[in-house]
């Protein structure tokens, strides 16, 4: 078997987003990873389905996997003939070990490119409001890693006669000899210093004081390791120029539970009010529109054409053209649930003339019983998993209806449920997001966070695990966003 290839890949500092365009390009392409502990879990996302996953990261003082074994695993998965991705924290060249893992690919002749990545001294240190560098104050920063302080690998008498901003890595438990090292060498005490914690995520804390008192500050704000130090007159920019920490959902690690498809826009919209995104894909959509083959030729026909989601929107739509069917052949009027079913039908070209003001089913038969006639005929394509409701009321009012199941919900394929485990609220959006998300992380791991529910009839699902939630004023992305920010 040829050998494959791998990719030493920089993931940036946490930001599932702070990721060159290559990078995610190439993580799609792998048919392995290998993943460090301060890489961002939403960076697997852009992975696909079948690649195999293995975590290898180092602990403080408790290391997962030895480096020599790292550097073996990389060998034995490219001799496998994988397209291996090797993700770092940050960038790979810088205190990242990227280098030696290099080197052992190129004595096993084996082709590998190292992909860099936003490094955290930098990226950190603007989340928290603080510029490495500015004009006049200071015109050179220095990155040192702290790990091995107290062995002369820094050198403080030279340190702390630099005029730059001084960047440590991977040096909380060495906090005390720094700040002492510098004063001792020269160092005003007074001079700013801050930590930074797990910057770029919601876990980030920072702690501001200077070289005297930093540690107590930092005792004080619940620091803890993986931290980043700086010390320098930057340091005093950190509340004037802190854009980060202001945003509204800042410090909140929200999950999303619904398909791939469906979780981009409120995913998108979370991550630029501040939040962090976790994205659970508990569903899948399976496309059955095959069985609207049955209708085609009746298809212009209907009175009424009732679309009760978004995916119902697509899916019909989507087929119609695929088989090369002229819209223009549709005479009925359109009905639809909520504003988001309504804005997806408009990108069809189509304007709904029945919009339910209530975002459910029941909303939708009260708007269609004012307007539809005895003899009128409704055809409603919609979900296998969904109920019957609309059905069997319009036939109440001797409507003839017609129903086919164009798509159904099935379980997602989860690569890693533990991501749950630092999430404060979780977003629910139908019924079978509750089922298999207390299926894949347990009701009582729900119950312990944060829960909202998009409407009534999935809060009914929630009840039935008693799970405390509430509940949006509109069953939309604008409403699930609204609940988020009142629920801070």
């Amino acid at each position: 078997m040829p050998a494959g290839k791998v990719y030493i890949i920089g993931a940036g500092p946490g930001d599932e987003e702070l990721i060159t365009v290559k990078a995610a390009r190439k993580l799609k392409e792998c048919t392995a990873v290998m993943y460090d502990r301060l890489v961002g879990k939403g960076i697997l996302k852009y992975l696909n389905e079948d690649c195999k996953i293995y975590y290898c990261g180092k602990e403080p003082g408790c290391h997962y996997k030895t480096q020599d074994e790292i550097n073996d695993m990389l060998v034995s998965l490219a001799k496998d003939g994988n397209l291996v991705g090797r993700i770092k924290g940050g960038d790979p060249y810088i205190f990242g070990r990227g280098g030696e893992e290099a080197l052992s690919l190129l004595k096993e002749n084996i082709e590998f490119e190292v992909l860099p990545g936003i490094t955290s001294p930098v990226a950190v240190l603007n989340y928290a409001g603080i510029p490495v560098t500015h004009r006049n104050i200071s015109r050179s920063f220095h990155i040192f890693t702290a790990k091995t302080a107290d062995d002369y690998s820094v050198n403080f008498e030279v340190a702390a006669k630099l005029t730059g901003t001084l960047i440590f890595l991977m040096g909380f438990e060495k906090l005390k000899i720094i700040t002492e090292g510098l004063i001792k060498n020269g160092m005003a005490s007074n001079t700013p210093c801050a930590v930074v914690m797990r910057g770029t995520t919601s876990f980030q804390k920072k702690a501001v004081g200077t070289l005297l008192n930093i540690r107590e500050k930092c005792e004080l704000n619940g620091i803890k390791s993986p931290c980043i130090i700086v010390v320098g007159e930057v340091v005093n920019f950190n509340d004037k120029l802190n854009w980060y920490e202001k945003k509204p959902l800042f410090g909140r690690n929200i999950c999303i539970t619904r398909s791939k498809k469906q979780s981009k826009e409120i995913h998108d919209k979370l991550l630029d009010l501040g939040a962090e995104v976790t994205e659970i894909n508990s569903i899948e959509i399976k496309n059955t529109a095959e069985n609207l083959k049955t209708h085609m030729e009746s298809l212009s026909n209907y009175d009424y054409i009732v679309l009760t989601s978004v995916n119902a929107v697509e899916i019909l739509f989507d087929y119609l053209r695929n088989q090369d069917y002229d819209i223009r052949k549709i005479k009925a009027e359109f009905a639809v649930i909520g504003n988001s079913t309504k804005n997806a039908l408009k990108k069809r070209g189509i304007v709904p003339r029945i919009v339910s003001e209530k975002h459910d089913g029941y909303g939708l038969f009260e708007a269609l019983k004012e307007k539809v006639k005895k003899d009128d005929t409704v055809f409603i394509p919609r979900s296998k998993n969904s109920r019957e409701y609309l059905k069997v009321e319009l036939e109440k009012i001797c409507a003839k209806v017609e129903e086919t199941f164009i798509y159904e919900t099935v379980p997602g394929n989860v690569q890693d449920a533990s991501i749950f485990d630092n999430v404060d609220t979780v977003i629910f959006t139908s019924p079978s997001t509750v089922k298999n998300m207390t299926s894949i992380v347990g009701m009582d791991k729900i119950k312990s966070k944060k829960v909202i529910a998009i409407g009534p009839i999935t809060g009914s699902e929630l009840e039935k695990i008693g799970a405390e939630y509430s509940t949006c004023n509109e069953c939309s992305t604008e409403g699930i966003i609204e609940e988020c920010i009142i629920n801070e």
